[in-house]
């Protein structure tokens, strides 16, 4: 009986030893090994982890730089790079409040024009292909929706700062922005005409001219607002309207002209 109970105690005692270094093992192996990294030592890690590639670990390196040395030389420069990582590993939200507290903290950091530039390229909609509008009309306002927010930040950047190496190709990229919008727009102002509903096309139309003067759908919203009038049966006004389409014609024979 004593050397069974023996046996017994000496396997719980073996039992025990194993579970402790195997526990041991397992923190070891899950210790923080950035808990004894400088500043320097996280940034650059950071930096490095992010021109490879690895947003995650470069995120994880720059939130804990910023939560260790928030005040140091580093945490400002750490907070553009983060919002950057942020983007490209598809994390838009997180991304766009990171610059915007960038911007709020720092409005007169050296590179605060490229945060607001990093805001418009986070919410820039890709280039599609010709099934771009084959959409259900939910997804279609949402990609409006992204248009006129990344144009307004890229707005916001030519004029606080329209000497910024990123002003040029913001404004580039505002000039797609508004003929994709207003061709939406246009669209939109279509799909009234079809239903009938014929001052909801003649009021799309209006918004189009209103604002996307220079968009080449202005001429189409124009021949959109002469059906609907037409509809209507107010024939005076379709012919004011197909009076400023034969002007706009003219101008742009012009325009063309001048350019050969």
């Amino acid at each position: 009986m004593q050397r069974v109970f023996i046996q017994r105690y000496y396997l719980l005692f073996s039992l025990l030893c194993i579970m402790t270094f195997s526990s041991c093992s397992w923190l070891k192996s899950h210790e923080d090994e950035t808990k004894s990294w400088s500043a320097s030592k996280l940034y650059s890690e950071a930096k490095a982890e992010l021109q490879d590639g690895d947003y995650e670990t470069a995120i994880n390196y720059y939130e804990k730089l910023e939560a260790r040395f928030p005040y140091g030389k580093y945490a400002q420069q750490a907070l553009l790079d983060v919002a950057y990582a942020y983007w490209k590993y598809d994390e838009p939200e997180s991304a766009i409040a990171t610059t915007d507290r960038f911007i709020k903290l720092h409005p007169r950091h050296p590179n605060v024009d490229y945060a607001y530039y990093l805001r418009g390229l986070i919410v820039f909609p890709l280039r599609r292909n010709i099934f771009e509008y084959i959409v259900p009309q939910e997804e279609a306002d949402r990609d409006a929706s992204t248009s006129l927010e990344s144009f307004q930040y890229f707005s916001e950047l030519v004029q606080r700062f329209p000497n910024s190496r990123y002003s040029e190709d913001a404004r580039y990229r505002m000039g797609y922005l508004r003929n994709k919008v207003a061709r939406h727009a246009l669209h939109v102002a279509q799909y009234y005409l079809a239903k009938k509903a014929y001052i909801a096309a003649i009021n799309r139309a209006k918004y189009i001219l209103k604002h996307f003067q220079e968009a080449p759908v202005s001429i189409a919203a124009l021949d959109i607002m002469k059906q609907a009038y037409i509809a209507l049966d107010m024939p005076q006004l379709a012919k004011d309207t197909q009076k400023v389409i034969e002007k706009n014609r003219t101008q742009l024979i012009k325009q063309k002209e001048n350019v050969l």
